[in-house]
């Protein structure tokens, strides 16, 4: 898949190109129903399936404290994206000059100017241009002075809710991955790269891999089941989100303990896998009780990984590491 980030000094054409717009925050299981539909159309003129899509969210830019955190950061969205079958992403960025462009000029400029594209596709609540004015039955009727034609996707519904990255980003926030995840259409995950922590873990006889994600939506505090990808091979873990109440950490944080790993982990990229919440964060009186604890919760989560290794995903709808704590 080819990303094209500069598109100051692009200028190319790709064959009967069929083009979605939008933020795809988690590529979730109501994108994947549209970006199907780009592919198929683009198969079947032997064309090109392409992705316009803008950095930062738009949220971030016009109320950056307010903004919620995202599902997926850009590196991972991209990922998924070629999982799709996506031959192109174009990359925006989002800033007054995109903002402020009225829907007429965003039109010519961007999807016909820039893109070339023969087909739009995109789904029911999508809106572009300046006061989001610009929508599917806009497209429809600009589309032929430029040669596009325009198709709107209908929401996913799932239980008698729409699929959207709002409602997973709340079940996230609950700890409620696994109904996350049929909205989804995959297990959640978090990247980012070790970084270094006070030790303690190591102390205890259970030291962890710390990771510090940014801008990116953090599960409530609580003891996971987790893989950990690491190089290309998965790894069953203990995951700990939270404060650490016993030992009193300043901020979130979010520690894995791997269970058959040995090795050096800090400054390497890694991407935990929550699979489910063995239970809340607690605080327990002495070092000794979180000890037993922790051994427990490593016991339970051993237990879950060999019943349950690599389970299916709901379909309704379509030796430790030596770095860290």
């Amino acid at each position: 898949m080819r990303i094209i980030e500069d598109i100051s000094t692009f200028n190319e054409t790709f064959p009967h190109l069929v083009l979605t717009i939008g933020s795809f925050d988690g590529v979730h299981k109501g994108h994947r129903r549209v970006l199907a539909e780009v592919l198929s159309r683009a198969r079947a003129q032997h064309g090109t399936a392409a992705v316009l899509t803008v950095s930062p969210h738009p949220r971030e830019f016009f109320s950056p404290a307010h903004a919620p955190n995202l599902l997926t950061n850009n590196r991972k969205k991209y990922e998924l994206l070629a999982e799709a079958g996506m031959d192109v992403v174009f990359v925006l960025r989002f800033d007054e000059t995109l903002a402020s462009m009225d829907r007429e000029t965003f039109v010519a400029r961007i999807i016909h100017g820039l893109c070339h594209a023969r087909e739009v596709v995109v789904g029911h609540d999508f809106a572009f241009g300046r006061d989001a004015t610009g929508n599917y039955a806009f497209l429809a009727t600009a589309g032929p002075a430029y040669g596009f034609t325009a198709c709107e996707i209908p929401p996913l519904m799932i239980d008698g809710e729409r699929v959207s990255s709002t409602a997973i980003r709340e079940r996230v926030l609950e700890g409620d991955l696994e109904e996350a995840e049929i909205l989804l259409g995959r297990k959640y995950s978090i990247a980012g790269e070790v970084v270094t922590g006070r030790g303690i873990g190591r102390t205890l006889g259970f030291p962890t891999a710390n990771v510090k994600p940014l801008h990116t939506a953090i599960p409530a505090q609580g003891v996971y089941a987790a893989e950990v990808l690491v190089e290309g091979r998965r790894h069953p873990a203990a995951v700990n989100v939270g404060v650490a109440p016993t030992i009193q950490h300043d901020e979130t944080v979010i520690e894995a303990f791997l269970l058959d790993f040995e090795g050096d982990l800090h400054g390497k990229p890694i991407e935990i896998v929550f699979h489910k919440r063995i239970r809340p964060e607690k605080k327990f009186a002495s070092h000794d009780e979180l000890i037993a604890a922790i051994a427990q919760d490593v016991q339970t989560i051993d237990a879950f990984f060999r019943s349950n290794r690599y389970g299916e995903i709901p379909n309704r709808g379509n030796p430790p590491a030596s770095n860290g704590l």
